[in-house]
């Protein structure tokens, strides 16, 4: 394992997309702020599900094929941290590692871009949309059965792209990775969640280290967010209790009122067709608690069968 040179120097594990390399130079500034005497450096690691493209992220293991390699480095000791979209992170981290901390939350809503006026409704009958998510392909159906959905892959730019050479009447992305790089100008409309339910921990970044790391801990401690914490552990919970990832249409969305904590979660079928709901509302410290309600409400409801049937395709 190799250490720092200096203990003043932090490496950050990121990969090399231009949202990826936002986040991890939006961290490097936090920290920069807060411990002016550190230096950073970025290590950029090119990652399988960055490599892969041309293959259903469901059927080559999942999200967690974006975090994989940089867990390595942590683990090889030739990193000190990673940056991660929440909503990447698979359900369960190798033991050395955890996510102490958690960024304030961007707007974790799913939007669609398009060129056709009046958002979903506005497309027309038989649209071509596109969609690397199984929760979001399984909303959209319930929404308009019409739609031909096809597989999107690649990073922001290479999928705004394809919209733009007209391969797609429309494609829906995570709104916050968007506001981030600033590029709102072609949402067409912003789904609510009530009418889509996000993806588990959206809009969040998370940092992740070495568990025991006593000087890492130290350092980004203080740009944990009390309420993005909350809703992460309710929403990571139920993804937990249900066995999620991305190969199921799992969705989890949590709201804070003060100290009062709403959670809700979704599990779909694929053609959209079956969609299971569930709510509960507690106190914030009993986040954790509350996701998990949420699942076995989700469970007692019939999810645990719509989930292995959707295992056995």
């Amino acid at each position: 394992m190799t250490t720092p040179s200096h203990p003043s120097l932090v490496r950050i594990a990121t990969r090399g997309s231009l949202l990826a390399l936002w986040q991890a130079e939006h961290v490097k500034a936090r920290l920069l702020a807060a411990h002016p005497e550190l230096q950073i450096e970025l290590l950029v690691i090119k990652t399988a599900g960055d490599r892969i493209l041309d293959t259903p992220l469901a059927k080559i293991g999942g999200k967690g094929l974006f975090i994989k390699e940089l867990e390595q480095a942590m683990l090889a000791g030739e990193a000190d941290l990673a940056v991660h979209s929440m909503k990447d992170v698979p359900v369960e981290l190798p033991p050395e590692l955890h996510i102490p901390v958690v960024l304030e939350r961007e707007d974790p809503r799913d939007c669609l871009l398009s060129s056709h006026a009046g958002g979903l409704q506005g497309l027309p009958q038989g649209a071509i949309v596109g969609t690397s998510s199984l929760r979001r392909r399984s909303q959209l159906l319930a929404l308009r059965p019409d739609l031909e959905l096809r597989d999107l892959r690649g990073n922001v730019t290479t999928r705004l792209e394809k919209l733009a050479r007209g391969e797609f009447d429309g494609i829906v992305l995570a709104l916050a990775g968007l506001k981030r790089l600033g590029l709102t100008q072609g949402v067409s409309a912003a789904f609510e969640p009530a009418e889509m339910l996000p993806a588990i921990a959206q809009g969040v970044i998370g940092i992740e280290c070495r568990r025991g790391d006593g000087r890492i801990e130290g350092l980004i401690a203080g740009l944990n967010d009390a309420n993005a914490s909350a809703v992460v552990a309710a929403e990571r919970a139920l993804n937990a209790r249900l066995q999620g990832g991305c190969q199921v249409p799992i969705a989890g969305h949590a709201t804070l009122a003060g100290d009062q904590l709403e959670v809700s979660g979704l599990v779909a079928s694929l053609d959209g067709l079956k969609t299971l709901h569930a709510t509960r509302r507690g106190p914030r410290a009993e986040a954790h608690a509350l996701g998990v309600a949420v699942a076995e409400a989700l469970l007692a409801d019939g999810a645990g069968e719509l989930l292995a049937a959707i295992g056995a395709h």
